[in-house]
Parts: C-alpha cells; structure tokens; sequence
C-alpha cells in the first residue's frame, strides 16, 4: 500500500507542478521516488507540524497543491488547530496524510498511536476524511482528493494486509465498497487495516455481507439506509477508538433511517497498557481474529439472527 502511495504521489506531481509534498522530517526512503522525480517539489519542513500546516494553507492562497506528509499521531492531532482554522475555515485544497495510524507504531507506546484521528477530524466543518483498505484504495482515494480541490485528511495504515480488492477500484466521496456478498441478514463495514479482518471472518464462516469504507465523511447516507432496509443488524470494524469513529458515524447515520442494532468494533475507552509487536497490541485491544468472532458471536446471541 505504501508502494502505491508512493506511486501516486509521483504521478500527480509530475502531471501537476502546482503539487507539492510537505514533511516534517518523515518518510525519507518513502519519499526516495519522489524527490528524484520531482526535488523542486519537495519540502522539508523539519519538526514543526504546526508552522508546516500553516506553511500548506498559505501555498494553497498562493495556487498549489499542498499534500501534508506526517505521522498520524502528529498530523491530524498535533495540529488540529492549525487544520481547523488555517485550513478549512478558509476551506483551502490542503491534502493531509496522516501515516502509521490505529496502533501499527507500537513499540513507541502511546504517543506514537492514534486512535482518535477519526473522531478528531470528523467534527472539523469541510474536512473530507479518508481511510484507505489496500493499495488500490490508496491510489483511488488519493486522486479523489487531488480532484475535491477542498480540505482532506487521509488515513493510512503502516501496517499493509494485503489487497481487498482484485483490481483498481473507482471511488466517489462518500462511496461504500462492496467486497463480499453474503446471505445471512448482518453486514460488517470495516474501514482501513479491518477490511482484511472482516473478510478473514467471512473466510471462516460469517455469512453476511462485507463493505470496506474507504469514504468516512462524507459517507453515503443512502447506501446506508439501503444496507439497513436489507439487514436485521450491522457491525463495524476499526482498528480506532469506538468513540466517534466509523461505529460512530455508522449508528448515527443509521439511526436516522431505521431503528436497529448496530454492534461497534474498535478500540475501547483506554489506553494500550504495554508495548510490543502491532499483533500484540491488537491482541491487547481485542482486535484479533478469535477475539473479534466472540465479541460478534455474542452480540448475534442478543440479536434476532446467527452466524455459522
């Protein structure tokens, strides 16, 4: 996924000398292709996350394409200031990458996870937020937001799970993708490094439908309410916090359309207590394979269908 990122990057900029890639101080070997293809596009902008969001909103007066490179631990939540009023109150086409976000940076503890980037940015006004699944979502979702020409944090997972998708995928704001089509009256939408979990559970014999959700906000409200005139109950998978996330979002919207049971899947409301592998931590957190098919199995035991 990050290959395909990379990729992107390159071919915007070389399509568009108005596009610009701003660092602060990350990404080197990532950014390799890059800078060779395009130096002069290329900004270093040294540890100072806020000056360089500030630095984004004032190349965007100017006429560029500012894309903002940081961990997502920094770039959404260090500078949320920042992207609320020098960004999008002005309603600037300011591309924010926010990269390692759920938990995939674990050995460097809490600082260095986000789990709340989601909710953070949900709430900002005129802000697109993104959460690629795979390589394919990762090109679609960064052209989708090169073409919006209006403020977009995107959401990218170190950690890459393999392809969701068979080929490349076209994606509209707010658009749901369909990835597994089931015949049990329960739908999983996961977003990010989840698709892949959700699709594992399908593998092993939860026969419900599977959606990724690359398009967190805006997200279409009427495929939501189709999914819920279809299904009896509706789980979410995040590797976020379940607070203001996908789940969030999702049973809000839901909500609105048709009274029902909405089972959310994330991180709950603490902090990762150790330090370790990414697979650790999502063992910590209960967002591994055998923990998240109990938490479903027991939420179906309450709810009016089965799975397998």
């Amino acid at each position: 996924m990050r290959n395909a990122f990379s990729d992107a990057l390159v071919a915007a900029a070389l399509a568009d000398p108005k596009v610009l890639l701003l660092t602060g101080d990350h990404g080197y070997a990532l950014f390799d292709a890059f800078r060779k293809a395009r130096p002069a596009q290329y900004i270093n902008c040294g540890i100072a996350e806020q000056n360089m969001v500030g630095v984004a909103a004032g190349l965007a007066k100017a006429g560029f394409k500012p894309i903002v490179y940081g961990l997502a631990a920094f770039v959404p939540v260090r500078v949320l200031e920042q992207i609320k009023i020098d960004v999008c109150y002005e309603n600037l086409p300011v591309i924010l990458i926010g990269d390692g976000a759920g938990l995939v940076y674990s050995h460097l503890g809490t600082s260095h996870q986000s789990t709340e980037d989601i909710a953070c940015t949900r709430a900002i006004p005129a802000l697109t937020v993104l959460s690629p699944a795979d390589r394919f979502e990762m090109t679609a979702t960064l052209q989708l937001a090169l073409q919006l020409a209006s403020p977009v944090y995107l959401r990218v997972g170190k950690s890459d799970r393999g392809d969701v998708h068979a080929g490349p995928v076209n994606l509209t704001a707010g658009e749901l993708l369909q990835v597994r089509q089931g015949t049990q009256r329960i739908a999983l939408l996961a977003t990010g490094s989840m698709v892949k979990t959700a699709m594992d559970l399908f593998d092993q014999g939860l026969d419900g439908e599977v959606w990724s959700v690359p398009s967190i906000k805006p997200i279409s409200q009427q495929q939501l309410a189709q999914i819920a005139n279809r299904v009896d109950c509706i789980v979410t998978l995040e590797e976020h916090s379940i607070m203001g996330g996908l789940g969030a979002c999702v049973a809000e919207e839901v909500a609105a359309h048709r009274p029902m049971r909405v089972c959310r899947i994330g991180i709950e409301d603490r902090f990762s207590a150790y330090c370790g592998t990414w697979d650790y931590l999502l063992h910590e957190h209960r967002l591994d394979l055998p923990a998240i098919k109990q938490k479903i199995e027991t939420f179906m035991a309450l709810a009016p269908v089965s799975i397998a």
